[in-house]
């Protein structure tokens, strides 16, 4: 009896490890990205994260948390609830500049009469890195959608004025890196889960 007990309670402690076992946090060149993060109340998990490179340099890595995995950008871009963008620098950037390659992304990934409705939020989400100036090595920005609220901009883990209340401005952002004219297609693969 005590023996059968023993096994049984060998097996449960098993089990309770299991999900500890499959959650994992990433580390993409030399940067952490944690399994889940918390959004207003809602435990996301990281989907993917890989490095966008241009050319043979790697400029940042980036990281997506969503509710549920997702592997195409349709389920993604579709998901309810709140959403996470996490990028960090491999290298100091002119944040000007990074401010109008998102509008171009942006530009490149939907149709002209989408993209109208959003110059407004696109030019003040630029005009956001522009004072910036320059983001060095190291340092972070996110993008989150929280339901209600809209996308709120973060760059050093300070929020970046009021929120983006477009609903359709966070997934307009999303295409940058997911879209079918992607920023880099090695990392929309990665932050598919696709590839490491």
């Amino acid at each position: 009896m005590n023996l059968r007990h023993s096994s049984h309670a060998t097996m449960l402690a098993a089990l309770l490890a299991l999900p500890l076992a499959v959650a994992a946090d990433i580390t993409v060149s030399g940067v952490r990205y944690e399994d889940s993060a918390h959004i207003a109340g809602s435990r996301l998990q990281l989907n993917g994260a890989g490095t966008r490179y241009k050319g043979p340099f790697k400029v940042y890595t980036a990281g997506l948390y969503l509710g549920k995995k997702s592997a195409t950008t349709e389920e993604a871009l579709a998901l309810p609830g709140a959403k996470r963008m996490q990028v960090v620098m491999l290298r100091d950037i002119d944040a000007s500049e990074l401010g109008k390659l998102f509008v171009r992304g942006v530009e490149d990934n939907m149709d002209r009469a989408s993209m109208s409705r959003l110059i407004p939020g696109l030019m003040r989400m630029s005009q956001i890195f522009t004072d910036h100036k320059k983001l060095q090595q190291g340092e972070n920005f996110s993008i989150d959608w929280v339901p209600g609220t809209g996308t709120i901009v973060y760059v050093r883990g300070v929020q970046q004025g009021e929120p983006f209340r477009e609903p359709e401005f966070f997934n307009a952002l999303l295409r940058i890196w997911l879209g079918p004219a992607p920023a880099d297609w090695r990392l929309k693969e990665s932050l598919l889960g696709k590839s490491a």
